[in-house]
Formats: structure tokens, C-alpha cells, sequence
């Protein structure tokens, strides 16, 4: 398994946010980011929201930094990827 984590790009609440993926199954992701103190709030269906600042953490730890796109091929041909419309 690899834990893909791409460029805080997206605004919200004063702040920038990266995304948390891995490009294998949705249980290690969960162990991976516990281990790296993301809360369970952060997770959305397919990735985990995280913070700037949890970057540089998340890479040490082990994360791979990919570009955004990179990030969205891997996690598309996982088999993970939840499309906007079957996020309702």
C-alpha cells in the first residue's frame, strides 16, 4: 500500500487542506492516518481532509507527496474513488 498525500490547494476555514489517499485499501489508510493523529472527522468517503501543517508530518511518516492529478489517477484506478454524484 502507498499513502498518497497531494498539495494543500483548497481553501476553508482560514486555512489551507491537502488530501489523504492510498492507492490500496481504505483500512490501512484509516491505520496510517490514526497513527498520525487525523482525526475520523477528517475522513470523506474516499480521502481524508488535512491540514497544511499535517503535511510535512504525514511525509515523514511515510506519505508519498504527489501532484493533485497524480493523486486522483492512483486513487481512481485503486478502485476507492467515490465520484461527486454518489457522494449524496
Amino acid at each position: 500500500m502507498t499513502v498518497l498525500v497531494d498539495d494543500p490547494r483548497w481553501p476553508a476555514h482560514g486555512r489551507l487542506w491537502a488530501h489523504l489517499v492510498s492507492d490500496d485499501n481504505l483500512a490501512e489508510l484509516h491505520a496510517f492516518a490514526r497513527a498520525h493523529g487525523i482525526p475520523a472527522r477528517a475522513f470523506d468517503l474516499d480521502h481524508y481532509d488535512v491540514p497544511e501543517d499535517a503535511v510535512p508530518r504525514l511525509v515523514a511518516g511515510g506519505a508519498q507527496r504527489v501532484p493533485g492529478k497524480e493523486l486522483v489517477r492512483r486513487l481512481i484506478a485503486s478502485g476507492l474513488r467515490v465520484r461527486g454524484r454518489d457522494r449524496r
